[in-house]
């Protein structure tokens, strides 16, 4: 078997993982969803491994299969030596992670749903690391910002984190809306959205007019993801994460994202003096900020935070140069990074585990309690500050050496040197206070916790792990990870791979001389100011009222607040009638601007033969329709059946037209949706009973205003959709899907095939759409309250229990005979009918008038006739549906039918058929689109059902509250 399946194994194991941690969320043990985790990091690493002597030769892995062909959208994974080196460090760091919150979380913690979570968020950062199409990995991008506002809003009863969450979410959400409007950009450059030809284009973007817009977008993205000035506030302010989550998203995943994507779209972005500005501008002013930002901090997990801006701030500044010794650089030091700072975060969870406290003014003296924890610590943080003999000193001495390289004649160049030993400098200041302030000096008596020890054996692992790796690599960089780099440059650079050294001395040079300086410079810097920086309560000197957070706080609340406010009066009222006049108004403008515009021709012939019958017909509808809109305020119901005869003539007229399915399902829909909006009636205020109340001459303007607009955007739908249907088209659509029906999709019912097969991606869409109507409603009516003149019950149900829905304490067997007793026994008599009517209309759906969606609002009608019959809890005492699993089971078959496609190699969707021989029976067609169909079936009733339930619990909750109303008066 070749190497490609194994990606798409590495891509949905994650996801799988996750999906189990889901099903242990009502345990109470931290082991199991802990080995969950483990186990499936561990088996995504050793894919990755099995994958290394591929990569190391040069190779590729691909996998493809088609999704959208036509368009050039196809589900393409790649794998390239970056690529396998970014993978390593996911699942690498990931599995270390997942070893050390296994014993940091709290036993208190919903610990399933924090693994299933960081399962999650690894796999949709593995895809963002091994898309081979842009479309594709701008998916996976969108989804890390997801789940990294699930993981970092956690522990969701602080709303620190809660803040913190809603603000990365915010800014990575833009970013990432940025880049996809680059990478279409690109693709309508390139012509195709495929990796590999974008990368191989180079020449031809930078030299197309759009690259400019395009380059501005991807930057956004990136920068914004990477947490780079002026989008670096966010990732302080989501250190209210778990420890394990920052440590996670700090070293492998999330904000290295950022810098991934720069060093993915390199080749074919890079050279150009825009990139130069843009990226040097952004990346040294992040260095320099970064860094001094993280001096003044008295929170441990926020000085890291700001270390790691400034640390991505340096490769961002490597990666703007456009020299390939820097790229080489950059991709070096993304690794050293990874390494010491999950590290230190980990770190910095066992001392506020254990000392009850991450605040630097509070900590103090930690060496003689934890002296192996210190010890890893301070290694990880010389890392950090880039003391020789450690991974750190090695790639910072190469950006040294590319930063007083001349790579373009600007006074940004020229000053690049010199900010880079200021960052240096103010690197080893906030390195040196973590390791003084915190192991170092006399313990503090404001400690929460007077008696901290080592902690777990297994919870320290991970550090001393990743610390052996700092000094490895440092002692030894050739031989450990010289292989590893070598093979993610050369995917990157290609033929421009240049020649570079990882040797631990070069002599006495420039390099070393900046190196210097800056550990000088930054002790006696440091031993001047760490009273100072101690005291320093608010905030770093010159920067304390110009802030990123102040900034994105003014601009939400302008936003938010003045904006929205102003805006929600204009447009906003507590009466539905305005808001559904502003929404047709702008409907009839967005189509008659455009027709305007185009050209539109307004001249149509009128048929020269017409059935009078037909048109008899029609004029029925429009008195039907008009009638409905003078009655809907007065007489509810007489209005309800109106409506419901202008949908029994459009039945007809399907009918008419030898249209018989599209006939079933307008009727069936009519039938459903009429019984569920006479539910709803009753919760609605009082109508006026009067027609002949006097207005004033206002409310006349108004009625006449809405009349002319209703009779506007009434004849122009009528117009378009007349003007539609008399336009020429071509034969050729229409024999298209008649000649193919049967030989391609196998199915007679021309209507069918084209739902489930011809245009099943559309209908997989209309699905996901239902789904999210459906649990809209659900959602609003949990939260409705009836206003309080709604109808009461009528004055028969107030006399019978029995079909009374809303009686909560009805004694079982109730047989009052009194109230609807031959209806209630004929909907309950007709259940077993309806469902074997569901299924023929199901199983003939292929060939003959019928199918899921007919199916469904059948099955549907008959669990509202056990509604109906008996009442809410006489109905699920008895029939235990769940629309939730219908919905949900219904989306998954049909995807997963979509999928098994797939696996034949073909694109996805794509359905096939045979004949199958069974006993006695004889010859059956078979369809794969009968398994899509079952889907649309089952998601149909779960959303039809589920708005039932809705309303038919607002009957139970109103009675609920009645009573307790009754018993706090009886006891008053």
């Amino acid at each position: 078997m070749t190497s490609g399946p194994y990606l798409l194994l590495l891509l949905v194991l994650p996801f799988i993982g996750s999906l189990v941690g889901v099903l242990l969320l009502q345990t109470r043990s931290r082991a199991l969803p802990a080995w969950v985790a483990g186990v499936t990091t561990f088996a995504s690493f050793a894919i990755i491994a099995s994958l290394y002597p591929a990569i190391e030769s040069g190779e590729i892995i691909r996998f493809e299969s088609e999704w959208l062909p036509q368009l050039g959208l196809n589900f393409t994974l790649r794998m390239d030596g970056f690529a396998w080196l970014f993978a390593s460090l996911i699942t690498g760091i990931g599995l270390l992670v997942v070893i050390y919150a296994r014993y940091y979380m709290s036993p208190d913690d919903p610990i399933p749903r924090f693994f299933s979570f960081l399962l999650a968020f690894m796999g949709a950062m593995l895809g963002i690391v091994v898309s081979g199409n842009v479309i594709l990995l701008s998916i996976f991008w969108e989804l890390t910002s997801i789940f990294s506002f699930l993981l970092i809003s956690y522990w969701n009863h602080n709303s620190a984190a809660r803040d913190g969450a809603r603000m990365a979410l915010t800014i990575t959400g833009i970013g990432g809306f940025c880049l996809l409007i680059g990478l279409l950009l690109l693709g309508n450059i390139v012509g195709s959205y495929d990796l590999d030809t974008i990368l191989a284009s180079g020449d031809t973007i930078r030299s197309d007019k759009l690259y400019l817009p395009a380059l501005i977008f991807i930057l956004l993205g990136a920068l914004a993801k990477s947490a780079q000035f002026p989008f670096h506030f966010w990732l302080p302010n989501a250190m209210s994460a778990p420890t394990p989550v920052s440590a996670f998203l700090h070293s492998a995943t999330m904000v290295k994202a950022g810098v991934f994507l720069l060093a993915r779209f390199y080749p074919a972005l890079s050279g150009t003096y825009e990139w130069f500005l843009i990226l040097g501008l952004a990346g040294i002013a992040t260095l320099v900020l970064g860094a001094y930002f993280a001096m003044f901090q008295q929170d441990l997990k926020g000085l890291l935070a700001y270390s790691t801006i400034s640390h991505l701030g340096l490769i961002t500044t490597l990666l703007s140069l456009g020299s390939p010794l820097a790229t080489v650089a950059a991709i070096f030091h993304m690794m050293n990074h990874a390494t010491f700072k999950a590290s230190l975060f980990m770190a910095a969870g066992i001392i506020d585990h254990e000392a009850g406290t991450r605040d630097l003014r509070k900590l103090g003296g930690l060496f003689r309690f934890l002296p192996v924890t210190a010890t890893l610590a301070m290694v990880a943080s010389a890392a950090m500050a880039g003391v020789p003999l450690l991974n750190g000193f090695l790639s910072k001495e190469m950006f040294f050496a590319e930063a007083v390289e001349t790579h373009a004649d600007s006074i940004l160049d020229r000053a690049l040197p010199y900010l880079a030993v200021l960052a240096g400098a103010f690197g080893v200041v906030y390195s040196l206070r973590l390791i003084h302030t915190v192991f170092f000096g006399r313990v503090n008596d404001s400690l929460p916790n007077p008696h901290p020890h080592e902690p777990p054996r297994w919870m320290r692992f991970p550090v001393e792990f990743l610390v052996v790796i700092c000094l490895v690599v440092g002692v030894l960089p050739g031989l450990t990870i010289g292989p590893f780099l070598a093979t993610a440059v050369k995917s990157v650079l290609g033929d421009q791979t240049p020649q570079y050294s990882l040797a631990i001395w070069h002599g006495f040079t420039i390099p070393l001389l900046m190196s210097t300086i800056a550990f000088v410079g930054g002790a006696v810097l440091y031993y001047f100011i760490s009273g100072y920086l101690s005291r320093c309560d608010d905030g770093p000197p010159f920067f304390r009222h110009l802030g990123g957070q102040r900034i994105f706080e003014r601009i939400l609340v302008e936003v938010s607040w003045r904006w929205a406010r102003s805006l929600e009066k204009w447009i906003g009222t507590r009466s539905l009638q305005p808001q559904l006049r502003l929404v047709v108004a702008a409907g009839f403008l967005a189509a008659l601007v455009p027709l305007y515009f185009s050209g539109f021709d307004p001249a149509i012939s009128l048929p020269k033969e017409y059935d009078p019958a037909f048109v008899a017909l029609w004029l029925v509808g429009i008195c039907l329709a008009c009638a409905t809109a003078y009655l809907a305020k007065y007489h509810r119901l007489a209005a309800l059946v109106m409506l419901g005869g202008v949908g029994f003539v459009v039945c007809i007229t399907f009918v008419w037209l030898s249209a018989p399915d599209l006939a079933i399902t307008q009727l069936l829909v009519e039938v459903v949706t009429t019984v569920l909006i006479l539910l709803g009636l009753r919760w609605l205020p009082k109508r006026t009973e009067k027609l002949g109340d006097e207005v004033d001459l206002r409310s006349r303007y108004r009625r006449f205003r809405d009349l002319l607009l209703a009779i506007g955007c009434g004849a122009g739908m009528t117009y378009m959709a007349y003007a539609v249907m008399m336009m020429p088209v071509p034969d050729a659509i229409a024999n298209y899907f008649l000649d193919n029906a049967y030989t391609q999709g196998g199915g007679r019912n021309v209507v069918n095939v084209i739902l489930v097969d011809f245009r099943a991606f559309d209908t997989m869409g209309e699905m996901a759409v239902l789904a999210i109507v459906a649990l809209t409603v659900y959602g609003l009516l949990r939260r409705f309250r009836p206003a309080a003149d709604s109808m009461s019950r009528p004055e028969q149900q107030q006399l019978q229990n029995r079909f009374d829905m809303e009686q909560p304490d009805r004694a079982e067997g109730d047989t009052v005979r009194d109230y609807l007793l031959v209806p209630s026994v004929m909907m309950q008599w007709l259940f077993p009918f309806v469902i074997a009517f569901s299924v023929h209309v199901f199983m003939r759906g292929h060939d003959l008038p019928g199918g899921g969606f007919a199916a469904g609002i059948t099955l549907s009608i008959a669990f509202l006739l056990q509604y109906l019959a008996g009442g809410t809890r006489w109905a699920e005492d008895r029939i235990r549906i769940q629309p939730l699993r219908w919905i949900g089971g219904g989306l998954l078959l049909a995807a997963a039918t979509g999928a098994g496609a797939w696996a034949f190699g073909y694109p996805f969707l794509t359905s096939h058929f045979q004949y199958l021989e069974l006993p006695i029976i004889g010859k059956v067609p078979a369809a794969t689109a009968l398994l899509f169909d079952l889907g649309v079936f089952l998601l149909v009733v779960g959303a039809t059902v589920l708005i039932l339930v809705a309303l038919a619990h607002q009957s139970i909750r109103i009675n609920r509250l009645q009573a307790i109303d009754a018993a706090k008066k009886e006891e008053a």
